[in-house]
């Protein structure tokens, strides 16, 4: 089975689910036992995804943020603010309550600042903080 885990994943999943189906349900399996270490990996792995993809919104979120701080004149405002929003809203859903020991706000606002561009229409930006300027709870309040 752990052969089929590498060539073809889904087809896996779906085995792997079936049979802790049965074995959930006091069916007892003398031939086929579940693939644990592979599981046990999967279900790491889904959590990680699961923070990696929350992390990703916040950081979409900030650099939007930051492009308003950057270019506060720019036509797009309007649009990263909107997208700011969205994405925040985005995050609030992906996030769980176990996430908040796990999130580094410092890094994902250096994560956004690396995105910045260096200019917009032609122009610079303006200074933006070094440091980041809102908190996980801040950037998780999502006003409409």
């Amino acid at each position: 089975m752990s052969d089929l885990y590498e060539t073809d994943i889904l087809d896996w999943s779906e085995r792997q689910a079936a049979l802790l189906r049965r074995v959930a349900a006091g069916d007892r399996t003398n031939h086929e036992v579940p693939d644990w270490d592979n599981i046990i990996e999967e279900i790491e792995s889904a959590g990680r995804s699961e923070l990696r993809a929350c992390e990703s919104l916040l950081v979409q979120a900030l650099l939007h943020e930051l492009e308003i701080s950057a270019w506060p004149q720019s036509r797009d405002v309007p649009h990263w603010r909107a997208e700011a929003r969205e994405f925040r809203r985005d995050a609030v859903r992906a996030f769980s309550p176990s996430m908040r020991q796990r999130i580094d706000m410092t890094a994902l606002y250096t994560d956004a600042l690396d995105r910045l561009p260096e200019s917009i229409d032609g122009q610079a930006p303006l200074p933006v903080p070094t440091e980041c300027p809102l908190t996980l709870d801040e950037m998780l309040k999502v006003q409409s």
